[in-house]
This record gives structure tokens, sequence and C-alpha cells, in this order.
């Protein structure tokens, strides 16, 4: 990943001006999922493309060293090496984007990637995650703690400060986990299911850009409502205003009950239409997903046999 936003002055008056039409909103989702899909080798092509920009994640309480290690290990290889050769992909270098896992596990994931010529990134949910209700300072250090155990990413929470603090105290704080990554590019959670209106969503993802975030990310994946198309297009809409006024570019990542390759191509299609092919990669791009590549595996093996794999012909995440 090499795309930095620098992060600007907070702009209460742009804040302040926002308004969303939630009914266009609305009907441009249902515009998005009616959509045809590809079919044959052009769906083959873009569920690749999708397995490129997954974040492949555990964040279970019961992640143990060798979990993470056949995490890291299926990120290397996320698709049988006979089923990219039979679609001559086997020597492309497909990977998924990046593997993510709690601090404490940041260790056991850079040493398993180390082990296998990996280069592949190591990303780390912090401050406090899923709820971020923990002091400050807690959650500095543990921001710290995980760069300096080698998370390249670190996605930091918000969830719900837009509602109970100052633009300006949450601005603040954003800032200071932007310090705190140092080298680390940082991923801004907005919980987006708890912030109420569109227009709420559009204001928090503009603070988390002025404030120096390199992706915003619709939820941690725990709450009650996740990763949706019309809070997608909210958030795509402020990164391409954000973009069209400062010239920095500021990547998104949907989290959290995506579990299927046909949601994975509605995302890719909104991506591609509301933001562009520049976003279309995993430097502006992921996918939050812990079971989604199975699914898109095992269409794969469709596309190749004909016929469907039962999941234990395919090898685990």
């Amino acid at each position: 990943m090499s795309v930095r936003n620098r992060g600007t002055e907070l702009d209460l008056e742009w804040i302040s001006k926002v308004r969303v039409n939630t009914h266009a909103v609305l009907r441009r989702a249902q515009q998005v999922q009616g959509q045809k899909s590809p079919k044959k080798q052009w769906q083959a092509a873009w569920l690749l493309k999708a397995v490129t920009c997954i974040d492949l994640t555990t964040l279970a309480g019961d992640d143990t060293p060798s979990n993470v290690h056949r995490l890291c290990l299926k990120a290397i290889q996320p698709v049988r090496r006979d089923l990219l050769r039979a679609v001559d992909m086997h020597d492309k270098g497909v990977t998924t984007a990046a593997v993510c896992v709690y601090p404490s596990r940041v260790a056991d994931a850079v040493k398993s990637l180390k082990a296998a010529n990996s280069g592949l990134p190591v990303a780390s949910v912090a401050t406090g995650f899923p709820a971020g209700q923990t002091p400050l300072e807690t959650r500095l250090q543990e921001v710290r703690l995980a760069v300096a155990a080698g998370a390249a990413e670190i996605d930091i929470v918000i969830t719900g400060r837009l509602l109970c603090v100052p633009r300006t105290a949450l601005y603040d704080e954003i800032r200071e986990f932007r310090e705190a990554c140092g080298d680390a590019h940082m991923k801004t959670i907005l919980a987006s299911g708890e912030l109420g209106t569109f227009a709420n969503v559009y204001k928090a993802s503009l603070v988390a850009m002025m404030a120096g975030s390199d992706f915003i990310k619709t939820s941690t994946g725990k709450e009650s409502v996740n990763a949706t198309y019309p809070v997608a297009i909210v958030m795509a809409r402020a990164i391409r205003d954000y973009f069209l006024r400062t010239g920095q570019k500021v990547g998104f990542k949907p989290a959290g009950g995506i579990r299927t390759a046909q949601e994975s191509l509605v995302w890719l299609a909104l991506i591609k239409e509301e933001l562009g092919n520049d976003w279309l990669s995993p430097v502006l791009f992921r996918l939050g997903a812990s079971s989604l590549l199975a699914d898109i595996e095992r269409q794969i093996y469709h596309h190749v046999t004909g016929q469907y794999a039962a999941y234990h012909e395919l090898p685990m995440a």
C-alpha cells in the first residue's frame, strides 16, 4: 500500500452544510443491486479481483498461533493452485490484500508470513476494538504496541463518538491515532450502523478523512447493522468529494456480513461506478471478511469443473 492521506484542517463550514437525499441514496442502492452480474470467464476474473482486495480476518476470542498460521498460509495461496492454473492465473501472484488479527496475534502473523517469504502486510484492529470504550491513552498504547509488533495497517474504532462529542474533539482524537500509527496505514471504523442518519455517516467520513485516515471503514463487523450498500454510496461520495476538493485519495473498506461471491461482485461494481477504476485495487479498496473467500473459491471451482465443491474439498482459512 502506497497512497497516503496527509489530512487537512478541520473544515466545520463544509461539514455544517452537508445534506443527504435519503430517497436518492436508497434508489441508487437498489439500482446497484439490480444490475446483472458477469458470467463465465468474466465472472471468474472479477472474483479473482475480489480475492486480491480481501483483508482475510480472524477476530475470534479463541484465536491461537496455529489458527493465525493457517490464516496466513491461506492468504498467501487463497485459491487452489490447480484452479488458478486452469484459468491461467497460477503465476500472477494472486494473494489476499492482507491478514487482519488482534494486536496480541500480530507477532504470530508476522512470523508466519516471514517464514513463508511473503511480503503480505499484517493489519490489526486496535483502540479498544470493537467498542472503543477504554481510556484514550490505553487505546493509543495499543496502537503503538501493534505497530511495534509489525503491523503495517491499523484499524481504529470511533464507535458512536460523532453523536456524543464535539467534532473538533473527534478530529483531534483521530489525529492522535494517526501520529501513533507512524508509518502504518490507518483505517478508521465509523460504525455506520450506529450513526443514525446518512448525513451523520457523511459527516463522520469527512472528519475522519480530514484527520488523516488512509481508509474509512463501514463497521467493526460486531454491530447489529454492518456494511450496507446505501451507507457505502454515502461514504464513497464523501471520498469522491474529498478527492475533488483536496486531490487526496482515501480508500474504502466495507466490513461485516459480506459472505457470498455474488455480494463481492456487487461491491466491486459499486466502487467502479462511484469512484472509478483507480479504486479497484487493494491500495484503495478492501473487503473485510472471514468467510467470503471460501465461497469465492467454490465459485472458481464451479467455473473450472462445472461442479460445486464440498467445503471439505477446499483448504480451510
